[in-house]
């Protein structure tokens, strides 16, 4: 008998954020931002477990008062898939989800996609994708651009614009992905990319996922619907409140 793999979400939550401080706190509606993504990712319906991971009490207060199950973690970490593999290393999980403490509007179909092509043989590593319809963000440094081979596996990330359009044709421009905070890999993989140095394309755009592709590792691209987006700054939690009040 083949034993069900056990699928596992975890949302790393730091409150030192550069561009937006105390981050997970803010408040959106009345309602902090890490509660807007907690509260969808909890609609999963092939999750078995669920953790907020964070370095920081003022956030693990907030969270197990709207009934999250917080994991205190260290602060020493550059990225949130390392925050994550501290938060789960003695706990049982086969593939993990990471959901980014910044994205209040996921859907949880997202997530379960995710879980889905987990589970497929030969895939370590997934992500989330979406063509982008505001052509502001093609320019738009906070957001990151993806770029894919035939086979929906990510060539390269980056915040410049990607691929580069040398004859500036809008029309091509509707082609361009944005990439979505979400990952799922196995916790074997997880192990290997904490294991592997900090690689000089992850640091020179501050993209984690970076340190997979040049380490010569592929990572698996779904394209979705999605007119969301990520808080990154100021403006984009006004953006949050019009958007939330059009709905």
């Amino acid at each position: 008998m083949i034993s069900k793999k056990k699928n596992v979400i975890v949302i790393p939550a730091r409150y030192a954020s550069t561009r937006l401080p105390g981050k997970p706190l803010v408040e959106i509606k009345g309602k902090p931002l890490i509660q807007w993504v907690f509260e969808n990712a909890m609609k999963s319906q092939l999750k078995d477990e669920i953790y907020i991971a964070t370095d920081d009490k003022r956030i693990m207060e907030r969270a197990r008062a709207f009934g999250a199950e917080v994991i205190m973690t260290s602060k020493d970490y550059s990225s949130g898939t390392e925050r994550i593999y501290e938060a789960l290393k003695e706990k049982e999980a086969d593939i993990i989800v990471n959901v980014q403490g910044d994205e209040p509007f996921i859907r949880y179909d997202m997530i379960d996609a995710l879980f889905l092509e987990m589970k497929k043989k030969r895939i370590y590593m997934a992500t989330l994708c979406c063509k982008i319809n505001d052509m502001s963000e093609v320019d738009d440094p906070n957001t990151v651009k993806v770029v894919l081979n035939k086979k929906g596996y990510a060539l390269y990330f980056s915040r410049s614009p990607i691929p580069y359009f040398r004859n500036n044709s809008h029309t091509k421009k509707k082609l361009v992905y944005k990439h979505i905070g979400v990952y799922g890999y196995t916790k074997d993989f997880l192990k290997k990319y904490i294991n592997m140095k900090r690689s000089f394309l992850e640091e020179a755009e501050s993209l984690e996922q970076l340190r997979v592709l040049e380490n010569g590792y592929k990572i698996k691209v779904l394209i979705t619907e999605y007119d969301g987006f990520g808080i990154d700054t100021k403006d984009d939690l006004l953006k949050a409140e019009k958007y939330l009040e059009e709905r």
